[in-house]
């Protein structure tokens, strides 16, 4: 006969057994690593920004309106382009003087930006072209590819059934990142770092331990504190 220690005890392991195998076990695998951010990452795809400058057969010169597009494009590569700026002259042209030309005109456009000559890539296109080419300038340039995120409709807030992180949770904060950054290649890492400026440092440091401020001056002019000029 089964004494009642006995039985209390076979009960009470039957009874952790089937809290153990009752307790929430469905944690997604993905939860364990990183965090929300790095499970909504931004992505960088790269793409080639083109510029066609049209040959007019009868002209002498570029026309102000594209010189007026050569400054913007190169601009926009100085701000967002990577690699060269390439330059490349048409072969085939009804009228080459002034494809020639204007690839000087261009150059000389990228140079007054602050665009080196060692930066232009020159070539050439179009050698088997039955038809007048442009005048072709490109760059690369990156963009930052925000994650999916899924619709807030789609989910049900008020299921509390686990304590898991919402799917959502940090899609909104990537997306506006990838909205807001500026060069998306920064992303890649192939940017290097300015050396930083050590005699600016020494004067902030001897500001500091001199108990001085160490920002820098305001006039009155750049002050933000509200006008009393105009009465309540």
């Amino acid at each position: 006969m089964t004494s009642p220690l006995a039985l209390a005890a076979a009960f009470g392991a039957l009874a952790v057994t089937a809290c153990s195998s009752a307790a929430p076990t469905a944690v997604p695998a993905s939860y364990l690593q990183g965090t929300p951010l790095d499970r909504n990452a931004i992505t960088v795809a790269k793409r080639t920004e083109f510029l066609e400058i049209d040959i007019h057969p009868a002209a002498s010169q570029l026309s102000l309106s594209d010189k007026a597009r050569i400054q913007n494009f190169v601009a926009s590569y100085r701000s967002v382009g990577h690699g060269p700026l390439i330059m490349s002259l048409p072969e085939s042209s009804a009228n080459p003087q002034l494809a020639v030309s204007a690839v000087v005109e261009a150059r000389e456009i990228a140079w007054e930006n602050g665009i080196e000559y060692e930066e232009i890539s020159g070539s050439s296109h179009g050698a088997d072209s039955t038809v007048s080419e442009p005048l072709i300038l490109a760059y690369q340039a990156y963009d930052a590819i925000a994650p999916d995120c899924p619709s807030l409709a789609a989910i049900n807030m008020a299921d509390i059934s686990s304590n898991n992180e919402m799917p959502t949770l940090g899609c909104a904060v990537r997306t506006n990142l990838a909205a807001m950054i500026a060069d998306p290649a920064d992303l890649l890492g192939q940017r290097s770092l300015d050396e930083g400026d050590s005699l600016r440092r020494s004067t902030i440091l001897g500001k500091f331990r001199d108990g001085e401020a160490t920002g820098a001056e305001r006039s009155q002019d750049e002050s933000g504190a509200v006008s009393t000029a105009v009465g309540n």
